[in-house]
């Protein structure tokens, strides 16, 4: 794996990048991207592929189970961090909150006592708990298949939630200049269903 990773970095530097320099160089100095894109760290998640975005267009935060915490002034400021960089200085229109299908993270809410080796894995998922006591009474016999896809709508939706606590954000949609979309992403198929505030359903899209 070592030796991909260093011919992968050769191959940008010696063929990649010479054929894009002119599109780097006019990055070097500043960026406008159009989109902050925060979604889980599973390495099976491209943003930039799925967004069919280039350098420079999406700024991306990624964290286990595309979690928000709930804004504070204490010490929790990595993501809240990039948050309000986005929202003040890049001024990025939209934020997209997506989630994705098999995601240990939300495997792990339903399941906390996989959880015992990794207790900051377990602090951290504390941001997911809210969308667990949401899961419907009439999925708590189903089997964990379509627990885990109705709990990562829901984590979807409680973290969109999440976002508008932070005063980056209550500031931005005051201007009104600002929108959020919340996605769930299923890998094996590529598709991608977003969240629609008039029917309170995700749905395909785009349609």
């Amino acid at each position: 794996m070592e030796d991909r990773i260093r011919d992968g970095l050769k191959r940008f530097q010696t063929e990649i990048f010479p054929q894009r320099r002119r599109q780097f160089e006019q990055l070097a100095a500043s960026q406008s991207p159009r989109a902050l894109f925060l979604t889980c760290g599973d390495s099976r998640i491209h943003p930039e592929l799925l967004t069919g975005s280039e350098p420079g267009e999406i700024f991306v935060e990624r964290n286990p189970g595309n979690m928000v915490p709930i804004y504070d002034e204490g010490s929790r400021v990595g993501v809240s961090a990039s948050i309000e960089y986005a929202m003040l200085e890049l001024k990025v229109p939209r934020i997209i909150i997506c989630g994705h299908s098999d995601c240990g993270a939300i495997n792990a809410l339903l399941h906390p006592e996989k959880l015992g080796r990794t207790p900051a894995v377990s602090r951290w998922l504390s941001f997911g708990r809210d969308a667990l006591a949401l899961l419907d009474d009439g999925f708590k016999q189903t089997p964990d298949a379509e627990r885990i896809t109705r709990l990562t709508k829901l984590n979807v939706l409680s973290q969109m939630k999440h976002l508008e606590t932070h005063p980056s954000v209550i500031e931005r949609l005051r201007c009104n200049d600002l929108a959020i979309q919340g996605w769930v992403y299923e890998i094996h198929t590529g598709r991608v269903e977003a969240f629609n505030p008039q029917t309170g359903e995700f749905q395909i899209w785009p349609d």
